[in-house]
């Protein structure tokens, strides 16, 4: 799985290395385009990063005008982001690299076998993410 990850990685970096955006980057814009708003600890749960390196990729985010984080409303310790203008046309206009990271990604299996994968990577994931759920509820 580390070395498929790296894969993907690399060919990500080929296609979309011209946005200068990692797959990180990509993912929690992505994300953020898609709810409109969330805070910084859901979005590192969404992820499945720890909050200090989410954080970090925000900032970066940030410094470049594809989100606005501002102070939550209802919990000053929280913050909460936001796509901008900037940051949603920088995912229009990365969606085909994107997509072609992905593709060249499973391009060795048959439509059959990308669907079975990607259906057993989701069933992984979520037995994975139920467990640590579990396990947050009994501290």
């Amino acid at each position: 799985m580390r070395r498929l990850h790296q894969i993907h990685v690399s060919l990500f970096s080929e296609r979309c290395g011209a946005f200068r955006v990692t797959p990180l980057q990509y993912s929690l814009l992505s994300l953020l385009a898609e709810r409109g708003e969330a805070d910084q600890t859901t979005l590192a749960n969404s992820v499945a990063l720890d909050r200090t390196t989410t954080t970090g990729a925000l900032k970066r985010l940030e410094a470049r005008g594809f989100i606005e984080r501002t102070a939550s409303p209802t919990d000053r310790r929280a913050q909460c982001c936001r796509p901008t203008q900037a940051g949603r046309d920088l995912l229009e206009r990365m969606e085909e690299a994107a997509r072609q990271a992905h593709d060249a990604t499973l391009e060795p299996l048959t439509g059959p076998e990308r669907e079975t994968l990607i259906r057993l990577m989701k069933k992984i994931t979520t037995v994975h993410q139920q467990r640590q759920s579990g396990e947050s509820a009994a501290i």
